[in-house]
């Protein structure tokens, strides 16, 4: 990203993908850039708009059964998003934009729908909601804490070879299988709500380190008070 240019936000189908509060993930971004002097510029895609090609860190959130699906249809419809990330563009996927960005996910009725391929993994429904807490040890590779979030979903999500897990879970379902959300180059898919960015800062630094490279530290007692409140009521729970 050139140092004279705003660090460009791109939040994608807020009308139809926002259901869990994920939008705060685009707020901790501003905030945590703008708190280094970082200038951003946020732009709000509707589902009825093309996705554009020049943002640095894209964001999806999560959503209900008919949204997903028709986020799907939008996003098969057009490659913005997979050129933007072609380019070096980083990507957060949460909940149901994280199953999108497979092969194929479950529909309203367990159906497989088709995703958009953007990463190596498929979804489909599970026997049971999993609902609540969630506490993971993430991959080493990437040098994060612990994450902790809350889930609320019906998938199954299985890693195929082109994609790492983020995250092995220590309380919670996450994918299904021991582990919990996945990572490829800069693009994250995770079920983490909390909203995910609020709830664990450094992969918010992650996420923008991709874009602009090295970031001066910040006090981030309160965001430290609020995982440790988190962790201690699960882990000691």
């Amino acid at each position: 990203m050139p140092s004279d240019s705003a660090l460009r936000i791109v939040w994608i189908y807020p009308d139809l993908l926002s259901t869990y509060g994920d939008q705060g993930n685009v707020l901790v971004l501003e905030q945590r850039a703008r708190r280094r002097g970082i200038p951003t510029e946020t732009i709000h895609v509707r589902s009825s708009d093309p996705i554009p090609e020049t943002g640095d860190i894209y964001l999806i959130g999560g959503g209900e059964d008919r949204p997903q699906i028709l986020a799907a249809e939008r996003l098969r419809r057009n490659s913005g998003l997979h050129r933007a990330i072609a380019s070096g563009a980083a990507l957060l996927a949460v909940c149901a934009g994280y199953q999108i960005m497979g092969s194929t996910f479950g529909g309203e009725e367990g159906q497989p729908v088709q995703g958009i391929g953007l990463l190596d993994i498929s979804s489909s429904r599970g026997p049971a909601r999993a609902v609540g807490e969630l506490v993971a040890e993430v991959d080493s590779a990437l040098g994060l804490p612990v994450l902790t979030g809350f889930e609320n979903h019906m998938g199954v999500t299985h890693l195929g070879p082109g994609v790492r897990p983020l995250s092995k879970t220590v309380a919670g379902i996450g994918n299904g299988d021991g582990f919990e959300g996945c990572y490829a180059g800069h693009v994250v898919g995770t079920y983490l709500h909390g909203p995910a960015l609020a709830r664990n800062p450094a992969l918010a630094d992650l996420l923008l380190s991709w874009r602009v490279g090295q970031l001066a530290p910040l006090d981030d007692r309160h965001f430290e008070a609020l995982r440790r409140e988190r962790l201690d009521a699960v882990l000691q729970g």
